[in-house]
């Protein structure tokens, strides 16, 4: 598909023209098309804003829609919600699969991180409203494709690893556990990160994963596996460390 016709569909599809086409361009190029460039071709300078900029708004819609729902359940509310798994549903819901611009070595593997890269150049496609437009024309585009997905109930279902290790250490040990980037290995445009993640020092789980912040949870599922907590389980999990 030309860029021409790549650009005027994502303009339907976030319901904007833009001022500067950059931008939409910036927006869905998956790193592996921008090596050589400049930092600003990719998507990823724009999804960094794009999560900063999607996660006050969420924040700000469900505060003021559920006025009974408390802190924690407001937190998990907004987790499930900016979650990677319902952003790149939506992305592709969108169709927005098939405008990302992937470099030759990311098609030759099959794109095998297209899940990630829609939750990407979803974030990024935020940024990109939230630049070109403003406040407004980006939560339009939210409030239209994300937002209809709230419930009440949907934050009660699925409580991503980091947060239930955040919960259970906090609670058992009234500290907070401590992630860190171990290596990263592969090709830059397709890297996959290992951390860490410690408590009171102690190594306690390992991930690995195509971004950091997959990387965070896989390490934290590990480290719930490892110490012995099970959902719901209230009880102090057991001291398996990580070797």
């Amino acid at each position: 598909m030309k860029l021409r016709r790549r650009i005027k569909r994502i303009e339907e599809i976030v319901g904007h023209r833009f001022a500067d086409e950059d931008l939409v361009i910036s927006a869905i190029t998956h790193p592996s098309a921008a090596e050589g460039k400049s930092v600003s071709a990719s998507y990823e300078r724009l999804e960094f804003l794009g999560d900063s900029v999607l996660g006050a708004m969420v924040a700000v819609d469900i505060f003021g829609r559920f006025p009974g729902m408390d802190e924690g359940q407001l937190s998990m509310l907004k987790i499930a919600l900016v979650s990677g798994e319902m952003l790149s549903d939506v992305a592709g819901e969108l169709g927005i699969g098939e405008l990302i611009l992937f470099g030759e070595s990311e098609r030759g593997t099959g794109a095998r991180g297209m899940r990630s890269a829609l939750e990407n150049v979803y974030e990024a496609l935020v940024g990109a409203l939230y630049l070109d437009a403003g406040h407004d024309v980006a939560h339009a585009f939210v409030a239209r494709t994300l937002l209809p997905r709230i419930t009440p109930e949907l934050g009660r279902h699925v409580v991503p690893p980091k947060s239930r290790l955040q919960e259970v250490i906090q609670r058992d040990y009234h500290i907070g556990p401590e992630y860190k980037v171990e290596g990263e290995s592969g090709p830059a445009h397709s890297p996959t990160f290992t951390s860490v993640v410690l408590v009171e020092g102690r190594r306690v789980g390992r991930g690995s994963g195509s971004t950091k912040k997959e990387s965070q949870s896989n390490a934290a599922s590990d480290a719930l596996t490892r110490l012995g907590y099970e959902e719901g389980d209230d009880a102090r999990g057991g001291e398996t460390p990580c070797t």
